[in-house]
């Protein structure tokens, strides 16, 4: 089965939207005290952007979580690390994302810190699928709304590859005799979010 990408968001683009949800930031939480989480891996390119226009103060902590494994869908489960130890009480905590696809991860991210009595818990999101939009998840912050594809590139992976691609691409399994470019997934996903 062979892969190609398709382009979906180029770099200039979302260099600029990056920097429009950084000043956003900036204006938002002007005076509180601010705490990014980020979200490992998929969400580390995108928070080094992010952090480099965001010009009031702030704390940066990481957690990971995983819930694709080595496919294309997710298993339903998501496995958290880097919860422990972490303290955000009074803090407004800002959790960084790459991907909002089903939404599941996030949750298990926001249900893990309210325990830790933040002042207030938003999210922030480079992409967001449909899935996504319809759940009452604290978005404070979205970069794009994309199609239900599977998509790589800008810290995203497939089997822990093309993370370092500086546009976000759509990836397509081309499958049988003439490639006809249908967008087939293997089993499963290496992506995390």
């Amino acid at each position: 089965m062979a892969e190609r990408l398709e382009l979906l968001i180029p770099e200039l683009r979302i260099r600029a939207r990056v920097a429009a949800l950084a000043r956003e930031i900036d204006v938002d939480y002007r005076g509180k005290k601010l705490s990014l989480l980020v979200v490992l891996k998929g969400a580390s390119i995108f928070a080094a952007d992010l952090m480099r226009w965001i010009t009031i103060p702030f704390t940066i902590d990481f957690v990971a979580a995983a819930s694709y494994g080595e496919g294309t869908r997710s298993s339903g489960k998501v496995a958290l690390s880097g919860l422990d130890g972490l303290d955000l009480a009074g803090r407004h905590v800002l959790v960084v994302e790459d991907i909002l696809d089903t939404g599941r991860t996030s949750a298990a991210i926001l249900d893990g810190l309210r325990s830790r009595e933040p002042a207030s818990l938003a999210l922030c999101t480079l992409l967001r699928k449909p899935t996504a939009a319809a759940l009452d998840l604290p978005v404070g912050y979205a970069g794009f709304d994309v199609p239900d594809d599977f998509v790589v590139g800008y810290g995203m992976d497939y089997a822990e590859r093309y993370r370092n691609l500086r546009g976000v691409h759509r990836l397509i399994f081309d499958i049988g005799e003439g490639g006809a470019g249908e967008q087939k997934p293997p089993p499963e996903r290496g992506q995390f979010g």
